[in-house]
């Protein structure tokens, strides 16, 4: 039987898991990875520090499962970037992350071409992806070398290709999404025509063999993050949806091989190349989540983040919170947004305050649901999950209630490093088919709405004001 090392390099950890042909765990071993987080919205991290932990992790996870893997697969952070030698492999910058808000000035430069670039990339012209970061920073940090995603580094330092996959380049601003090539036009918007650029592949590709966990592998399943995950949920249909509850949520819906643009302010990207054939999707972000809950845990909320339905109060009794902690994502895009808590009395206790913002987190990703609904012109029929704060019964409560839909709980929490490996058992095995690749799953559990549509229609009304009037003060500050 064959056995896979799929790596999930994320923001606040490196994950690795051996897996077998049929998707059952054989081992995992997890590497914490640091964010420094900086005035003026700059969000960090050391580039050989996220090498080191995929090294790590990858070793410590061979090591515990004692059989010999078929191949690596990596899924990767999607939009965070840097500048790299590449004749040395030696990173040159920071990773500057996907959270990093400091390219703001060179989107609002480029303002009056925002239409014609959503019209090219199915994005929106926002800081969040890759191309401002790597425009600025070519202006700020340093001219020299290639910069690109971290994807493209790491696998460079595994196995010396200089490559990304198309799903990683649909989410740079660079990537015409008709003809999944770079576009001159884009490259030359961001100051970028010069540039060498990766090669871009399917996700079902051997691009390489490496040795850095051991005896040689080939390198094989490359896929973003978010699109990984939307793979092991068997998301293969249109109007298939999932939520990632990470470091941020991340809803997603398949569209199969139509790149239709929303209309709702949501984006589209390339779901994945599989097979010579390119899926789509739709999908809307919100930048704070388990990082929300971080905040509420330093700040002495809560004890601990697995202590958090412990503290909820049954009610909010009418507290609402906007968890803007990074500003809003899809559909406001306002990087200067803030958060709030408001509709506090002297009898709000931080039960209160802790189920406000477990409600907030879950009625913008509502929100994100009915814009879904309306690009696909169908209501989503339910809603899989998966990521840590899936384990929050009081959050996946209230997001059935709100989204009022049923939400299936992935019964893993490793549903990115799954998707990714589904990917290289592809990439070994021609002949396989996509759907027979996914490990079959069934829910962990499954949360039915409670609320009746009357308790949810009105809450989300008070939470829609709310969001509006953090956008409002921002505006009214702003002049």
């Amino acid at each position: 039987m064959q056995h896979y090392l799929a790596i999930d390099q994320g923001t606040s950890g490196t994950k690795a898991i051996v897996v077998d042909e049929v998707g059952r765990l054989v081992s995992i071993a997890e590497v914490g990875v640091r964010a420094e987080y900086l005035p003026g919205g700059g969000v960090e991290q050391d580039p050989e520090a996220l090498y080191d932990s995929v090294v790590s992790a990858g070793r410590q996870a061979l090591a515990q499962a004692g059989v010999g893997v078929s191949a690596v697969a990596i899924a990767n952070q999607g939009e965070t970037v840097l500048a790299w030698d590449r004749d040395t492999g030696n990173p040159l910058t920071p990773a500057v992350v996907w959270q990093d808000r400091r390219a703001e000035s060179i989107c609002a430069g480029l303002s009056a071409s925002a239409e014609a670039v959503a019209q090219r990339t199915g994005l929106v012209l926002d800081p969040y992806f890759s191309a401002p970061k790597m425009s600025w920073i070519r202006a700020n940090l340093t001219t020299a070398g290639v910069v690109t995603t971290t994807d493209t580094w790491l696998v460079h330092r595994l196995c010396g290709a200089f490559v990304t996959d198309a799903s990683t380049a649909s989410r740079s601003l660079l990537l015409g999404l008709d003809s999944v090539e770079w576009d001159e036009e884009l490259l030359e918007l961001f100051g970028l025509a010069d540039e060498q650029l990766p090669e871009i592949v399917g996700s079902d590709e051997i691009v390489g063999s490496t040795d850095a966990f051991g005896p040689s592998i080939p390198v094989a399943g490359l896929i973003v993050d978010q699109q990984a995950a939307l793979l092991a949920e068997s998301c293969l249909t249109p109007g298939d949806a999932k939520c990632t509850f990470g470091t941020g949520a991340f809803l997603l819906a398949q569209l199969g091989g139509n790149p239709a643009r929303s209309t709702t302010g949501l984006t589209t990207s390339v779901a994945w190349r599989l097979r010579g054939r390119t899926s789509y999707c739709v999908d809307g972000q919100v930048y704070t989540a388990a990082s929300a809950v971080r905040w509420a845990v330093d700040l002495g909320l809560v004890p601990a983040a697995d202590q958090i339905d412990t503290v909820a109060a049954d009610s909010s009794d009418g507290v609402l919170c906007v968890p803007a902690l990074a500003g809003l994502a899809a559909p406001w895009w306002d990087s200067a947004a803030t958060a709030s808590f408001s509709g506090m009395t002297l009898s709000s206790g931080r039960g209160q305050l802790v189920r406000a913002l477990l409600e907030g987190i879950a009625a913008q990703v509502a929100a994100l649901a009915d814009l879904v609904a309306t690009d696909l012109g169908q209501p989503l029929t339910r809603l899989r999950v998966d990521g840590g704060l899936t384990q929050s019964a009081v959050l996946m409560q209230a997001q059935a209630d709100l989204a009022r839909i049923p939400v299936d709980v992935y019964p893993s929490q490793h549903a990115t490093a799954l998707g990714a490996a589904t990917c290289a058992r592809l990439a070994l095995d021609p002949d396989a088919d996509t759907m027979e690749a996914i490990s079959d799953w069934t829910p962990q559990h499954t949360y039915e709405p409670v609320w009746t549509d009357d308790r949810a229609a009105e809450y989300l009304s008070r939470w829609q004001r709310a969001a509006e009037s953090v956008l409002a003060q921002r505006e009214t500050t702003s002049t």
